[in-house]
């Protein structure tokens, strides 16, 4: 499973502005919601459940937040940049400006749990990490995201 199998372009959401991460995780399992068809309240539930066993802030200033979604059947991924950094609570204690969320099946196969991995490699590398807080369409982050080859950006005005 490939990263462009769980995120596509409509969910590549830039210059989101959340009033910290009670309300990041909130906005982002409505859209979720809306994507999935799984209620944004349960989203949000098991993603805070998550973060109280430890915050999926990576450092850097990139965040996964991801959990298993009862009901859903196929892995779900969005990509946001935000405004402004946020805090998260991460390993670093830096605000967070790029985030991933990953929802997944309850029952996920290996396959599944590999996007996670796949997901944080390419967030760890500090040219695409780069690309990403510059770059001006969804669609330009979407590939930056899902391919090894990033194309040439070029920063908004």
């Amino acid at each position: 499973m490939e990263i462009s199998d769980v995120i596509s372009v409509e969910d590549v959401i830039l210059d989101l502005k959340p009033e910290g991460k009670t309300r990041l995780l909130k906005e982002l399992a409505v859209h979720a919601a809306r994507r999935t068809g799984c209620p944004a309240g349960e989203i949000a539930s098991v993603l805070s459940t998550r973060e109280k066993l430890g915050s999926t802030g990576l450092g850097q200033g990139v965040a996964i937040p991801h959990a298993k979604m009862p009901g859903l059947q196929r892995p779900y991924g969005a990509f946001v940049r935000l405004t402004a950094p946020c805090p998260f609570e991460a390993i670093d204690d830096r605000d967070v400006d790029l985030v991933v969320l990953l929802l997944l099946p309850e029952a996920s196969p290996q396959e599944h749990l590999n996007v996670l991995a796949k997901i944080a490699r390419r967030l760890r590398d500090a040219e695409v990490v780069a690309r990403l807080r510059r770059v001006d369409n969804a669609t330009t982050a979407h590939r930056l995201l899902t391919t090894d080859q990033p194309p040439t950006i070029t920063a908004a005005a």
